[in-house]
């Protein structure tokens, strides 16, 4: 396992606190485990990834707060998608400890009715499993191109959301991964839930959209709050290509406006990876598990973590 450090300077032109220090290690797990999220609990550390073979779900645990992993060969965290899905294409999970003995699964499922991409909850009593789906999706979007990449957050009040892509570049327009054209919308919505964290209510909002250095998309939204300031990590471009990177945004309110810090947190070539991406971040935004590319054919995505502190406008990796 690699650790590296090195430093770069990033300003945003709102007052916050972004990265300052990010060590990354890894590969930690040497499997495909593509758009890993993690969980924290009293009883261990977990991460989810997309699916992965006849896994609809794929589960790894940490018995030393993060710091080496365990992939659950054979374990399926979801074994049973929701009867408006079809199984094997279910896309970046993420989970919640919804503080009631429910754990709360955030996943992204092929609909056969709507032929897009849904995203979907399911709940469980264990980090591991095996989570029970709800019966109906919470947002398929479908003329946007369908719903991906979900993820649970909560504000201090107490109100939860999720955070998910409209996956316009499924429509076409070319290129490795659709519309590279153009011609699509790819925002990230948020969304509000009902405090069960499986029930929308009102209507979703915009809160970002790509812009002229994105290229055809923005994808992988994971929110959290950190000194009084709201951080988006996304990434984008396309994930089977070398320009897919890890990025992030920040605002002073849950709803924006969202500004873009000047460069990529994490590109190719920085400490050996090549296409990080699907980032996630710990609550308290002090360490996160990403992916990264080790082999294009078939296209092979590892998980490693990053440590990070926050100070100020400077940002290291």
């Amino acid at each position: 396992m690699r650790s590296f450090s090195r430093t770069f300077f990033v300003l945003t032109h709102l007052v916050a606190l972004p990265l300052t220090w990010v060590t990354v290690s890894g590969p930690v797990l040497s499997a495909n485990f593509p758009d890993p999220a993690i969980l924290v609990t009293c009883g261990g550390t977990y991460a989810f990834a997309t699916n992965s073979g006849n896994i609809n779900i794929q589960v790894a645990t940490s018995p030393d707060d993060g710091a080496t992993w365990e992939l659950q060969s054979g374990v399926d965290a979801l074994p049973n998608v929701g009867s408006w899905a079809t199984a094997n294409s279910t896309w970046a999970p993420d989970v919640i400890d919804r503080g009631d003995g429910t754990f709360v699964m955030y996943y992204a499922a092929w609909s056969t009715s709507q032929s897009t991409h849904c995203v979907a909850a399911a709940t469980s009593i264990s980090p591991v499993g095996p989570y029970s789906p709800e019966p109906q999706p919470i947002a398929c979007q479908t003329p946007g191109g369908g719903a991906i990449d979900p993820a649970g957050f909560q504000d201090t009040n107490g109100t939860r959301y999720i955070v998910y892509k409209v996956d316009g570049s499924s429509l076409g327009g070319g290129g490795p991964c659709g519309n590279a054209n153009g011609e699509y919308s790819t925002p990230i919505m948020l969304q509000e839930m009902e405090a069960d964290g499986i029930t929308p209510t009102g209507e979703p909002i915009q809160i970002l959209n790509r812009g002229q250095f994105d290229g055809p998309l923005i994808e992988a939204p994971a929110l959290i709050l950190h000194n009084g300031t709201y951080v988006l990590f996304f990434s984008s471009n396309c994930y089977n290509t070398d320009l897919y990177d890890i990025s992030y945004a920040t605002a002073p309110s849950i709803s924006g406006p969202y500004t873009k810090a000047s460069s990529p947190l994490l590109i190719t070539g920085n400490d050996g990876l090549t296409a990080p991406g699907g980032a996630t971040p710990r609550l308290d935004g002090g360490f996160m598990v990403f992916h990264a590319t080790v082999n294009t054919n078939p296209l092979t995505r590892y998980m490693y973590t990053a440590t990070t502190t926050w100070n100020g406008t400077i940002v290291s990796t």
